[in-house]
C-alpha cells in the first residue's frame, strides 16, 4: 500500500527566483504544458513564454511530471528562451509544415489530371464514334447512289460492266478501317481453341468476324511475325481490321474464306514443322499472302472479266487480272501508315517480301495450275530447302493447296462451301447468259449438280496436287489426303444414286430436279426428308439396283 500511495503523492522542486527560494509544488499525473505554465506563474514570467529549466551547473532539466527532485540547497532557475533559440525552432516547424503542404497539393493535384486526362479521353472517344458514325452514313450513300446509276444503265438496254467490280477512279474506296480505333473486342483463347487452330480439321463456321480477326492476330503473335518484322500490335490490327472491310459480302469469296485459307495455311506450318525448315520471313510472306490472296473479289471469275472485257481485264491486259487486282489492293492497304505492318522493315528486305508476296497471289490463278503443278513435280523427288527456287516453288504450291482445301476438311464444314460457291457460279451464269457471254458448263445451273461438279475437281485436281506435296510431307497423308479420297467417293456414291433415281429404278425415292445444286433432301410424297449420309450411301445404292 504504501509503495501504491507514493506515485500519487505530490512532487515538490525549489526554484531561485530573483535570488528568493519559491518551492513549487504540483502533481505527478501533471501534463508537462501544465507544469510550464506553473513554472511561469511561480517564476513571474508572462505566461505561455517559451521558458527552459537549468540546475545550478546550469545543464538543462526535462519539464515534465518526471523531472529529478531537488533541495533549497540546489536550486532549479526558470529562464525564457531566446528569440534566436524560438526562431530555429519556428523555421524548423515551418520547413515541416511547408513539406507536408507541398505532399498534400501533388496528391490533389495529380488526382486533378488523372480526373482531365479521363474527360479528354471520354470527349476523344465520343468523337471518334460519332465520325465513325459519319462515315458509313457517307458509304452507304455513295452505295444507293452506285446502285442506281447501275439500275439507270442497265435500264439504258447497253451491256453492264460487272456491278460489283472495283473502279480505280473511285476516290471514295475506304481502304482504311472505319474503326479507326482497333476497338474490336480482345478474346481470350482456350487451350482447346489455340490447339483446334494448328488442325485442317478446324471448323470455320462457328465464328464471327471479330473473333476470326482475334485468331489470326493470335496466328501472327504465335509464329513470331510481330516479333521478326518488328509490328506494331496496334498497327497489326488495323490492317487486319482494313483486311476484313476490303472484302466483300460475297456467297464464297469473303472474309470467311480469307481466314478458311489462313487458318489451312497456319495449320500446314504446323502439320508439316516448316518453322524448322523455312525463315521466320517465309513464314510471313506464306500468311500474309493467305490473308490478302482474294481482296475485293466482286464475285465474277478471270473469265468474265476477259469476256466482259471489265475495267480490270483491260487494266491488265487479261493477264490474271483478278489476281493482279488483289495484290494492288492488298499493298494499297499496307502503303497507309495506319495499316503499315512493315513499316519498320528495311527497304531492300520489304522489297523481296512484296515481291514474294505478290507472286504467291499471282500463283492463286487457276489457269496457271498445271504449270505450276509440273513444275513442283520437277524438283519434289530432290527437294532442297537451302535452294531459293525450290522453296519459291513450294509457297506457291503451299498456297494452291491452301486456297483450295475446303474438301480436306470434314464433311459438315466441307459441304456448304460447295452450296456457297455454286451460288455465285450461278450468279456469273446468270449474268453471262442475260449478256451473251459464253458459259461455263459447271456453272450453269440447268447443267451442273454438286457431284458433277466436285467429282472431276477433287479426282483431277486436288488429289494429285496433294499426294505430290505428300511426297515432301509423308505427315499429310491421314489428315489430308485421306479426306480428299473419302470425299471423291461419297461424291461418286452420290453420283450414281443420282443417276438410278434419274432413270426411275426406284419407285420410293424420286429426286425433285436440281436446280441451284445437288438436292440436300428427298420427296417421299408425304415430307421432305434429309438424304442419308455418307456411310448409308453404298447400302441405298444397293436396294436401288435391285
Amino acid at each position: 500500500m504504501g509503495s501504491s500511495s507514493s506515485s500519487y503523492a505530490p512532487k515538490t522542486i525549489y526554484l531561485d527566483v530573483d535570488g528568493k527560494v519559491q518551492k513549487v509544488v504540483f502533481s505527478r499525473h501533471c501534463s508537462p504544458c501544465d507544469i510550464r505554465e506553473l513554472l511561469c506563474s511561480s517564476s513571474n514570467i508572462t505566461r505561455n513564454t517559451a521558458i527552459m529549466l537549468v540546475d545550478p551547473e546550469g545543464a538543462l532539466v526535462s519539464i515534465d511530471p518526471t523531472m529529478p527532485a531537488n533541495t533549497p540547497n540546489s536550486l532549479y532557475k526558470v529562464m525564457p528562451l531566446s528569440t534566436g533559440q524560438l526562431g530555429e525552432k519556428e523555421d524548423m516547424f515551418q520547413n515541416v509544415l511547408s513539406q507536408v503542404a507541398e505532399q498534400f497539393s501533388r496528391a490533389f493535384r495529380i488526382n486533378e489530371l488523372k480526373t482531365e486526362v479521363t474527360n479528354r479521353l471520354a470527349m476523344l472517344e465520343k468523337r471518334v464514334e460519332l465520325e465513325g458514325l459519319k462515315v458509313v452514313e457517307i458509304e452507304n450513300c455513295k452505295k444507293d447512289l452506285k446502285k442506281l446509276r447501275d439500275e439507270m444503265a442497265s435500264r439504258g438496254g447497253g451491256r453492264v460492266n460487272c456491278t460489283c467490280k472495283y473502279n480505280f477512279s473511285d476516290d471514295g474506296k475506304k481502304l482504311s478501317p472505319r474503326r479507326d480505333v482497333p476497338s474490336y473486342p480482345k478474346y481470350t483463347l482456350s487451350q482447346e481453341t489455340i490447339e483446334a487452330l494448328k488442325k485442317p480439321t478446324f471448323d470455320v463456321w462457328h465464328w464471327e468476324h471479330n473473333e476470326m480477326l482475334s485468331c489470326l492476330e493470335y496466328m501472327y503473335h504465335d509464329l513470331g511475325l510481330v516479333k521478326e518484322f518488328n509490328m506494331n500490335p496496334i498497327t497489326l490490327k488495323r490492317w487486319l481490321l482494313s483486311i476484313q472491310e476490303n472484302y466483300r459480302n460475297n456467297p464464297f469469296h469473303n472474309f470467311r474464306h480469307c481466314f478458311c485459307v489462313s487458318q489451312m495455311m497456319y495449320g500446314m506450318i504446323h502439320l508439316c514443322s516448316l518453322q524448322e525448315k523455312l525463315t521466320l520471313t517465309d513464314m510471313g510472306i506464306l500468311m500474309t499472302a493467305a490473308v490478302c490472296h482474294d481482296l475485293d473479289h466482286p464475285g465474277y471469275n478471270n473469265t468474265y472479266q476477259i469476256n466482259a472485257r471489265t475495267e480490270l481485264a483491260v487494266r491488265y491486259n487479261d493477264i490474271s487480272p483478278l489476281e493482279n487486282h488483289h495484290c494492288a489492293v492488298a499493298f494499297q492497304i499496307i502503303s497507309l501508315p495506319e495499316c503499315n505492318i512493315f513499316a519498320n522493315v528495311e527497304p531492300e528486305a520489304f522489297k523481296q517480301i512484296r515481291q514474294a508476296i505478290i507472286t504467291l497471289i499471282l500463283a492463286t490463278d487457276m489457269a496457271r495450275h498445271g504449270e505450276i503443278l509440273d513444275s513442283f513435280k520437277q524438283k519434289v523427288d530432290n527437294f532442297d530447302f537451302t535452294n531459293e527456287e525450290h522453296v519459291r516453288c513450294l509457297k506457291m504450291v503451299l498456297i494452291k493447296c491452301c486456297d483450295i482445301s475446303n474438301e480436306v476438311r470434314p464433311t459438315e464444314v466441307a459441304e456448304p462451301w460447295v452450296d456457297c460457291l455454286l451460288e455465285e457460279y450461278f450468279m456469273q451464269s446468270d449474268r453471262e447468259k442475260s449478256e451473251g457471254l459464253p458459259v461455263a458448263p459447271f456453272m450453269d445451273r440447268d447443267k451442273v449438280t454438286k457431284p458433277t461438279a466436285q467429282i472431276g475437281f477433287i479426282k483431277f485436281v486436288l488429289i494429285p496436287m496433294f499426294e505430290t506435296v505428300m511426297k515432301l510431307f509423308p505427315q499429310i497423308e491421314e489428315i489430308m489426303v485421306q479426306p480428299l479420297r473419302d470425299s471423291r467417293d461419297h461424291y461418286e456414291e452420290l453420283k450414281q444414286i443420282d443417276d438410278a433415281m434419274t432413270e426411275g429404278s426406284h419407285k420410293v425415292y424420286q429426286f425433285q430436279g436440281v436446280k441451284n445444286s445437288c438436292p440436300t433432301h428427298v420427296q417421299t410424297g408425304v415430307k421432305d426428308t434429309p438424304l442419308p449420309k455418307r456411310n448409308t450411301w453404298v447400302s441405298l445404292l444397293n436396294r436401288a439396283k435391285t
